[in-house]
């Protein structure tokens, strides 16, 4: 099945699932970035509220948020990620996956609580679109929080400008303040426990020949990493 008219694509978890699962087992082992948002949430987090992990993909994240929410909507345009991610919560009565983009979410009006974007469309200018829809979505009182790279530092953050060098960090972040987000900025790690996952990860989130580059460059299995906390109360 064809993905929603206006998905980004998103290359690395579109192709590889599988090993796209490997990477969220292995990013932030520590928690750092769910204590983040504990911390903006008051210390209370997400208990009792109304949830949306906006991009679930295969819904990696929901049964984490279901444990403590009242209710968590998981939106995906990918049809086949859609199916991976309601085959994972079948069994969890307050779980919903919808078919939707970050520009058409499926729920009504001031219906969310807390909504989530882990490296999922909302990557700076032209993500506007979106930012119309959670002014729509999101309660009064309600928090928005993404999660994105932090290309400015970090061994990983070296790794993504070469990869991705039309991405000016210094812009992206005028942009997430001129529009009203704060920043949290966070140092997290990919950690893998044998060097043949961190090369599969490494070679889905790069092209070959940057792959290639920072592989033969970094012999550990461990990869310190920054990201950016944008968060914004409605």
């Amino acid at each position: 099945m064809r993905p929603l008219e206006g998905a980004v694509p998103s290359p690395n978890i579109w192709h590889h699932p599988e090993t796209y699962e490997l990477e969220n087992r292995s990013v932030d082992p520590d928690g750092v970035i769910e204590s983040a948002i504990r911390e903006v949430l008051g210390g209370v987090g997400w208990s009792g509220r109304d949830v949306l992990d906006l991009g679930c993909g295969t819904g990696f994240h929901l049964p984490r948020w279901a444990s403590q929410a009242r209710r968590v909507y998981g939106v995906e345009p990918h049809p086949d990620l859609a199916t991976l991610a309601a085959r994972r919560t079948r069994r969890l009565a307050n779980v919903s996956v919808l078919p939707g983009t970050a520009q058409r979410i499926p729920l009504p009006p001031a219906s969310v609580d807390v909504v989530q974007a882990r490296w999922a469309y909302f990557f700076g200018p032209g993500c506007e679109p979106g930012l119309h829809e959670l002014d729509r979505v999101m309660r009064r009182g309600g928090t928005g929080f993404v999660i994105d790279n932090d290309a400015s530092r970090s061994t990983f953050g070296s790794w993504f400008r070469r990869g991705y060098p039309s991405v000016d960090p210094v812009r992206v972040e005028r942009f997430w303040s001129a529009q009203g987000w704060q920043r949290k900025a966070l140092d997290i790690e990919w950690r893998f426990s044998t060097r043949a996952e961190l090369e599969s990860v490494v070679r889905i989130e790069l092209s070959e020949a940057v792959a290639e580059q920072v592989l033969a460059e970094h012999e550990v299995t461990r990869v310190d990493y920054a990201v950016n906390l944008w968060w914004k109360g409605y």
